[in-house]
């Protein structure tokens, strides 16, 4: 697999990451579908296993997204610049402290962006937890499964 076509497939998995953040884009399953299309075109087998691997964790993914209870988004639907906040926290946390690091980092950049606007800690900590009832865990289970499988691929590229 050339380059360009590397290059190809790691903006298809980025969309897909930046997807998750938007509502109405399968950003999980553009992931996926990049990692398939680099796994039929590479020919060693690391591709095939990662590709295995990102197809169970993605399963995985939305058998928890089931499983959390159902909540109703307020009416104007979720605040796109605390999905930003709390993904740019998931993305810093996830290279400061990886892997792990995604989820304190999302929760923190939700906490972050909502401290700036509100300016109280009390205030900022209630809108964090009515920011994850209302489609907060959904979206981080999202973002981290799309995160371990970008981690995975990027691994097999550079040392597979």
């Amino acid at each position: 697999m050339g380059a360009w076509d590397l290059l190809l497939v790691g903006l298809v998995i980025l969309l897909g990451l930046c997807g998750v953040l938007l509502p109405g884009v399968p950003g999980a399953w553009l992931v996926w579908a990049a990692v398939l299309w680099w796994a039929l075109e590479e020919p060693r087998p690391v591709a095939w296993w990662v590709l295995v691997g990102a197809t169970v964790v993605l399963f995985v993914s939305q058998v928890v997204r089931w499983t959390l209870p159902s909540r109703r988004l307020r009416a104007g639907g979720p605040d796109g610049r605390l999905v930003a906040y709390g993904g740019c926290g998931s993305f810093a946390g996830f290279v400061l402290l990886p892997v792990l690091g995604a989820i304190p980092g999302f929760l923190a950049g939700i906490y972050l962006g909502e401290r700036i606007r509100l300016g109280r800690h009390g205030e900022a900590v209630t809108a964090l937890r009515t920011a994850l009832r209302s489609g907060g865990w959904s979206t981080l289970t999202d973002l981290f499964t799309c995160q371990l499988i970008t981690a995975a691929w990027l691994g097999a590229v550079f040392w597979g």
